[in-house]
């Protein structure tokens, strides 16, 4: 029979999954020899099987009788006892931490009998009738669903009166009643709104569940030898080490948690209490050596005895988490290989937003506490819905409460920034706010009032707020990765050039970038780009170039096109010789022109204006009127899928032959210059031979030699990547147009179509846009690269897509064995970082 409930004897972190992140560690503890209170754990198993029933599983009241029993002989008092009650803790506990996400209910077993007991116990009445009326407000609110604000005055009547006024019964006094319904509210609250928005920003699966903590009390709120507090082994801000925490004398971890008192440094405790201050100091240090990493503690102090309520490995922000990795090396904890698997693309793209440039003398309004780093502006909104529908009109907006809670998700998510009055660096806000990688600063005092709709920027790195907008610079690392700092500059640029150049060393894939002029190239160099994967000839064709583009289009005999083509040449060669020289020997893989062309006229509707407008004044419209005609001749109803790439090649005549010309010319130009020629929108492998075949001839004609080769965006050419590889130097997946033509819908105007809804209903954790959908499109790729190299063995293979930039499809196409990822230059080390960890993640760590 499936064993539902283990003591925190039986377990550890290595059964997470079943326990969840907080009954694994609490248990991880216990085994190393830590003050924890006793308890037991409740497993995910048991969680899932209720959600998908509304009943608990057979067995597991038994078992939770059965683990109650024993609790009670460890801690040497009774669930229900009116002399001496034994009082628990009744906590969620999913695999991934969710801070404040789901339900906490404190001090369980309390009654009209049992109160009475506790007060006797301890010696405080007011005590005991303050944990009981927290109870029935914590309860009232989580099983029974009253609105935390409904529980006015603070008396325990009053709280009962409420309760009764609200759910039409008294307050249960039956203590296992109390048990009972405050676990099935911890298991119900996983698919709570704010639950399900958290998994979707932090894409952690929905089936999961949450395992339930049944934890014995302890109190720090027993008077001023007690207290509660959170600490970290190293700042979580900037990975400094040292001692970082907050402490609340006299109070419960609610109260540091949610931000609702202001506390005080942890170091204050020394002073108050050395001997649990000392304590305190040497378990955390055991702690980050067992764990090996920054641990988050949470630990309560009744009556001079410490007791240690959480560990975990702690969040912290994209700065923190590369100096603490390289800290890690340095301190022989850890080695590289380990280290790249503790930082992330993601937060290295979050080191690469610029900050404040403070050279204007910016009005500096108030301080703070720097709770997450980075630099926000935005206008000020006071409600967090309210912030989520001004930031949807596309104003950036920075969040301002007294403190936040759960609740406050949406609005935190929306905006730029959170900034708060109450609450330090292990307040919800700021635990959430790092987590996401959301500026934030808290606590802070403000000289003026503040008002909805004013503007302001805050400091997330110094704790600073400014009225007005505060310009912004480049970040350090991208000083560093445009060569204007030194590697070794600041222990940030010291820890990302560290990692980046043992994830050079690490990964099997190469990084292009995606670049369409010699400005582009050099950046791209820069940032660490080993080629170019995708120059796209189009954007040549822009700007004043169009009256060129034009002339071709309104051609209308071979002359006339000839004459266009001829005119197109010079400039498209001068383009290439400026990117091979950038790139110097570097491989340069030119796409040839993609779009309809359509694109490169005046819109329908301007022309018709324009024309009919001449027309009014007595006057011939000329040329505007041709260009409307061409308009018309060119229309589709759904042009992404008519006449573009390759098709255009095969029905301009000599439209292909002369950017091939062009790319061979410039390749004479600068030596040593490694041209690749890609064919878009192959469907067929007739299409890509007919143009390789007059590719080839003119290659041989100039004297150059080129790979020639396709990009696979049509289904089709993926389905058909055995014939379409005979005829091909190498494979380019263009992810974009893949996923648009395998999902039936268009990149373009999904977003605002049906996107929202369709992350609302769980069908989308995250756009198949941004992260390669592995299961449809990836399928697609897979069998492409197999069928392609079966034919093929030596055959090249590459992504061009945005989806080359993305961290989580990088390691995708690690997997399925691609010779080279290509994106923006901004993405390039994101993409070496990836390619690193993902070769690190599937061959394991080097021995040290």
């Amino acid at each position: 029979m499936t064993k539902y409930v283990y003591d925190f004897a039986e377990g550890g972190r290595d059964l997470k999954d079943l326990l969840g992140g907080k009954g694994g560690n609490l248990a991880e503890m216990a085994r190393l020899g830590l003050p924890v209170p006793p308890g037991f754990t409740i497993t995910t198993d048991a969680c899932r099987a209720f959600l998908r029933t509304g009943s608990a599983p057979y067995g597991l009241d038994d078992e939770i009788e059965l683990h109650l029993e024993r609790l009670e002989d460890r801690a040497g008092r009774r669930f229900g006892d009116p002399a001496d009650p034994l009082l628990v803790s009744v906590r969620s506990g999913a695999k991934f931490s969710m801070p404040g996400m789901m339900e906490t209910i404190l001090d369980v077993g309390l009654t009209d009998a049992t109160v009475a007991g506790l007060a006797a116990r301890t010696g405080d009445e007011r005590f005991a009738q303050d944990c009981y009326r927290r109870l029935i407000q914590m309860y009232g609110r989580t099983v029974c669903g009253i609105p935390g604000d409904a529980f006015t005055g603070d008396s325990v009547e009053r709280h009962k009166a409420i309760f009764r006024e609200y759910t039409g019964h008294d307050f249960p006094q039956d203590p296992r009643e109390q048990l009972d319904t405050a676990i099935r509210a911890v298991f119900t609250s996983w698919n709570s709104e704010r639950a399900v928005l958290y998994r979707r920003q932090e894409r952690i699966p929905s089936n999961l569940g949450t395992a339930v903590n049944v934890v014995a009390m302890v109190f720090g709120n027993l008077g001023a030898d007690s207290g509660t507090g959170v600490a970290f082994t190293r700042d979580p801000a900037t990975g400094e080490r040292g001692v970082y925490g907050d402490y609340l004398a006299n109070a419960q971890g609610e109260d540091v948690v949610a931000g609702i008192r202001n506390t005080m440094p942890l170091q204050d405790l020394e002073q108050r209490d050395k001997a649990s201050y000392d304590e305190l100091m040497s378990i955390m240090a055991t702690l980050e050596e067992h764990y090996k990493d920054l641990c988050d503690i949470e630990f309560t102090i009744e009556r001079g005895k410490l007791w240690m309520l959480q560990t975990r490995v702690g969040k912290r922000t994209a700065a923190a988490a590369f100096v603490i990795a390289s800290q890690l090396v340095d301190e022989g904890l850890i080695d590289l290989d380990e280290a790249l698997t503790r930082v992330t693309g993601t937060q290295l793209a979050q080191l690469m937003f610029p900050t404040f440039d403070f050279t204007g003398g910016p009005r500096r309004i108030g301080t703070g506490v720097a709770a997450s780093p980075g630099a926000a502006v935005g206008v000020a909104v006071f409600d967090s819905k309210r912030a989520a529908e001004v930031a949807a009109d596309g104003t950036p907006v920075i969040l301002v409460r007294r403190e936040t809670n759960p609740d406050d998700l949406p609005g935190m998510i929306a905006a730029q920034g959170i900034l708060t009055s109450r609450g330090g660096k292990t307040s919800h806000a700021a635990v959430v706010a790092r987590g996401m990688g959301k500026t934030c600063v808290c606590g802070a005092t403000l000289d003026v009032e503040l008002h909805e709709g004013d503007l302001v920027s805050i400091d997330g790195t110094a704790g600073a707020v400014y009225l007005g907008a505060v310009p912004v610079q480049p970040s350090p690392v991208v000083r560093y990765f445009e060569g204007e700092l030194a590697p070794d500059a600041d222990p940030l640029v010291r820890a990302v050039d560290r990692l980046l150049t043992h994830a050079d060393k690490r990964r099997r894939l190469s990084v292009r970038a995606n670049a369409d002029t010699a400005a582009d190239a050099a950046r791209a160099r820069r940032f660490g780009a080993q080629g170019i994967g995708l120059c796209r000839t189009e954007h040549m064709f822009l700007g004043a170039r169009r009256t060129l583009v034009e002339r071709l289009i309104l051609a209308r005999t071979a002359e006339q096109r000839e004459a266009a083509l001829a005119a197109l040449l010079p400039l498209q060669r001068d383009d290439f010789t400026a990117l091979f020289r950038a790139m110097a020997g570097l491989p340069v893989t030119i796409r040839l022109i993609d779009p309809p062309l359509h694109e490169f006229l005046p819109p329908l509707e301007e022309l018709a204006v324009r024309v009919a407008r001449a027309e009014e004044r007595g006057e011939d419209p000329g040329h505007d009127r041709d260009l409307l005609d061409a308009v018309h001749r060119l229309h589709e109803d759904n042009p992404m899928l008519g006449l573009r790439g390759v098709r255009l090649g095969l029905v301009i005549p000599g439209l292909f032959a002369m950017q091939v010309r062009a790319i061979a010319e410039a390749a004479v130009r600068v030596p040593g210059s490694r041209a690749e020629i890609m064919v878009p929108l192959v469907g067929a492998v007739q299409e890509l031979e007919t143009v390789r075949a007059e590719a080839q001839r003119l290659l041989a004609e100039i004297g150059v030699a080129a790979r020639i080769g396709t990009m696979i965006e049509v289904p089709r050419a993926a389905l058909t990547a055995g014939e379409i590889a005979r005829a091909a130097d190498f494979f380019s997946f263009g992810t974009n147009d893949l996923t648009q033509m395998g999902w039936g819908f268009s990149r373009d105007d999904v977003e605002g179509a049906f996107f929202r809804q369709y992350f609302e209903l769980g069908i989308f954790g995250v756009s198949p846009f941004e992260s390669i959908d592995r299961d449809g499109v990836g399928r697609l790729i897979r069998i492409a690269v197999a069928e392609g190299r079966t034919a093929h063995p030596g055959l090249h293979i590459g992504v061009c897509g945005e989806h080359g930039g993305d961290p989580d499809s990088v390691h995708f196409f690690h997997e399925v064995g691609l010779d080279y990822v290509s994106c923006s230059p901004f993405r390039v080390p994101v993409a070496r970082l990836e390619a690193g960890r993902a070769a690190v993640e599937a061959t394991g760590s080097d021995s040290r």
